[in-house]
């Protein structure tokens, strides 16, 4: 008998299954599956099967199935996760706070200003500031700028004083809240239904698809289009674990993300009208469009939240922004 012939065969196995081996990746984001975010997150999984030729599954879990928001940063760096798409404030508290320019009220008038930040060397630089930190940034997917809602008329900057407001967690989101009289409450977006229903909070400011997924339109009586604020997303990766990846791997996965952050970006603006209209067609929450002056009037109460914030975010990071944009607080 030939003692070789079982442990050849045992190698040629173990060939095979390491031939045919799957990485799996673990993608958790925050919001509802049928958001921007959720969808881009779905068209991704599906782009990195397809170019991979089943190398790669990605598992999609959303709504905090996973781990609740707070957590979810902690475990990308722990390894136990290994895709997020948090909000560009998730930045500041680990010390990229250069990020938080992107909370900065009124910033931004469309997404052609946007773009030419997240689409450009200034977006690219702030990414790879978070390598120090375990964290591989991929790419910016855009959600929609943000509406105030309440359970009364919010239509003068005085109808925002004493209200309370949920936002995450920010020192310029605070500051926003503050400059207008309202008072700033963190809070993990799992929670924000369940705090509008019982009272926690008074309002809260979101893009119109996630007040429209997470029904908040249940519980908020009035919404106004301010369009004041931004809020988008950054796509990571545990870097240690992408790093590792075979190079063709990586390389088909680049690909997934530049296909899916196309798609993202594309639906965002689609899916905030069709919540618009969910909202409208529900009866339950009064929408209101600011007049001009009534937008000029925020605006310039918001503005100071610039120069309080400058030392902060840093002044280059801010003049970066203001030369794609052309925003000057200090002329309102």
């Amino acid at each position: 008998m030939n003692v070789f012939r079982p442990l050849a065969g045992l190698l040629l196995a173990c060939a095979a299954l390491a031939v045919n081996a799957q990485t799996i990746i673990k993608f958790s984001h925050v919001v509802a599956a049928d958001t921007p975010k959720g969808k881009a997150s779905e068209f991704f999984a599906k782009r990195a099967g397809e170019l991979t030729k089943g190398k790669v599954k990605v598992e999609v879990y959303p709504n905090s199935a996973l781990y609740k928001d707070g957590e979810e940063m902690s475990s990308l760096q722990m390894g136990s996760v290994q895709m997020l798409a948090p909000s560009l404030a998730k930045f500041g508290p680990l010390g990229v706070k250069e990020f938080e320019a992107f909370d900065f009220p009124f910033m931004f008038d469309d997404t052609t200003e946007l773009h030419a930040i997240t689409q450009g060397p200034v977006g690219a630089a702030m990414l790879a500031k978070l390598e120090p930190k375990g964290i591989k940034g991929l790419a910016y997917w855009d959600n929609g700028f943000k509406s105030f809602s309440a359970n009364a008329p919010l239509k003068s900057v005085a109808d925002y004083k004493g209200k309370k407001f949920r936002i995450q967690s920010s020192k310029v989101l605070e500051e926003e809240i503050r400059s207008i009289g309202g008072i700033p409450q963190v809070m993990a977006f799992s929670e924000v239904y369940q705090a509008l229903q019982t009272g926690v909070v008074d309002g809260t400011e979101n893009p119109i698809s996630n007040f429209w997924t997470q029904k908040m339109h249940e519980v908020q009586k009035h919404l106004t289009l301010t369009n004041h604020g931004y809020l988008g997303y950054a796509v990571i990766a545990n870097k240690k674990f992408w790093d590792a990846l075979p190079a063709d791997v990586r390389g088909q996965l680049e690909q997934a993300m530049k296909e899916a952050t196309v798609y993202a970006n594309k639906i965002a603006q689609e899916e905030n009208d069709l919540s618009l209209a969910g909202v409208k067609k529900s009866g339950k929450t009064t929408v209101y469009e600011p007049t001009k002056d009534e937008r000029f009037a925020l605006k310039k109460a918001m503005a100071p939240v610039h120069i309080k914030m400058t030392d902060r975010v840093g002044k280059e990071t801010l003049q970066e922004f203001y030369k794609a944009t052309g925003f000057d607080p200090t002329k309102l």
